[in-house]
């Protein structure tokens, strides 16, 4: 008899632990005001001290290099412009990186890949490759980690992939964009068995394939997905089995654009759908049809009834049309988009009827210097000041 008291007494207490700890879990702070889905929980640098990036060389005191060599900072901007890099940069755990801060036009990390580590928020931060990488170069990686949120950045120009994820949990990508991927491979990213991972009102554009190909657990949410090549969102085929949720996104047709918006699925790759809308006939006016079962049968994708991820810190999820206008007015560093990613909403923006996928960047038009400024407006530096009050 006491045997069993004592059994459930363990049950009791282990069912309470876990009550408890799912608790804790929703009811920690969140990354800052507007942070959804897997990674909205990151807490960066907010116990670290406050580094200043001050100009804009590749390296030495007052860089981005260095603002983020030391674990635990939150890096503001007091300059704008173009900072271009030789080689690449890794970004060290437990960081801040506030793009919002910078004044004029902001920032543009550009000429090489950037590395991210664990427990990191970035915000508001355009990341470009270079033809000049070595051909296998990403331009953003975020490999093994876990805990980050990359909130309104800009990913071009990579030429093995824009983006790379591999073996890590835990990760947000909202109101991004990520596209122009380049020679060889021209591809949007490749998600290699990342577990928890949200992608949500992000752009993915001009990328001849892989927007993204998600051999992953994600729950892909209000994306718009434009100008695709030859395939738009690739699932896994691999052997493995992955778990993909694909929720009231746009599927847009562009000029270099096949039909295949969905593609190489295999059995292995569990898809639950639901909402989303796929326009191809490339006439300039948003009257996409609804994607069907029939669309993912063909894939030869696993279907299911219900969906396998669902983040704590959910996603407000809009109609797939209310999405495009949202990432039209949002994506990307928008708080003033430069040149480029002015360029990328204008060929979203003609609905089939425009966009390219180049082979270089210089074929796209080049990375042009932007408004750079080191003094502040009060309408910057208050920006400035909240987001490091923010971040504490």
């Amino acid at each position: 008899m006491i045997a069993c008291y004592n059994k459930i007494f363990l049950l009791i207490g282990g069912l309470f632990c876990a009550h408890t700890s799912m608790q804790a879990q929703t009811q920690q702070a969140l990354a800052f005001e507007g942070a959804e889905g897997y990674g909205a929980f990151a807490q960066g640098g907010k116990v670290g001290e406050t580094y200043h990036v001050t100009n804009l060389a590749d390296s030495g005191k007052g860089t981005f290099r260095d603002a983020v060599s030391v674990p635990g900072r939150t890096v503001v901007f007091d300059v704008s412009g173009v900072i271009k890099i030789k080689d690449k940069i890794a970004v060290s755990p437990n960081t801040t990186i506030a793009g919002q801060t910078a004044p004029g036009e902001g920032v543009v990390v550009y000429g090489n890949g950037v590395s991210f580590a664990s427990n990191t928020i970035v915000r508001y931060m355009r990341f470009r490759g270079s033809i000049n990488m070595s051909k296998g170069a990403c331009t953003v990686v975020l490999d093994n980690l876990k805990d980050l949120i990359m909130d309104h950045c800009s990913i071009q120009w990579g030429r093995w992939d824009n983006l790379h994820i591999k073996g890590s949990s835990n990760i947000t990508l909202q109101h991004c964009i990520i596209g122009e991927g380049i020679d060889p491979q021209r591809f949007g990213a490749l998600f290699e068995d990342p577990k928890n991972i949200t992608i949500h009102h992000c752009l993915w554009i001009d990328n001849q394939s892989r927007n993204p190909k998600a051999k992953a657990g994600i729950e892909y949410i209000n994306n718009v997905v434009y100008n695709y090549g030859v395939n738009g969102f690739v699932g896994g085929h691999s052997a493995a089995d992955h778990y993909q949720d694909i929720i009231k996104n746009y599927f847009i047709a562009g000029p270099n654009s096949s039909t295949k918006f969905i593609g190489m699925f295999t059995a292995t790759d569990h898809v639950y759908h639901s909402g989303n809308f796929a326009d191809l006939d490339k006439d300039g006016v948003l009257n996409g049809r609804p994607v069907v079962d029939a669309d993912f049968v063909e894939a030869t994708a696993t279907l299911l009834s219900k969906r396998s991820n669902e983040s704590p810190a959910g996603v407000k999820i809009e109609d797939a049309a209310t999405a495009y206008a949202n990432v039209v007015a949002n994506a990307g560093a928008s708080l003033k988009r430069d040149a480029v990613d002015l360029r990328l909403i204008g060929y979203l923006k003609s609905l089939g009827k425009s966009g390219e996928i180049f082979k270089t960047e210089d074929a796209a038009g080049g990375q042009a210097e932007l408004n750079v400024s080191e003094k502040k407006s009060k309408k910057s530096k208050a920006r400035n000041q909240k987001a490091v009050t923010l971040s504490r």
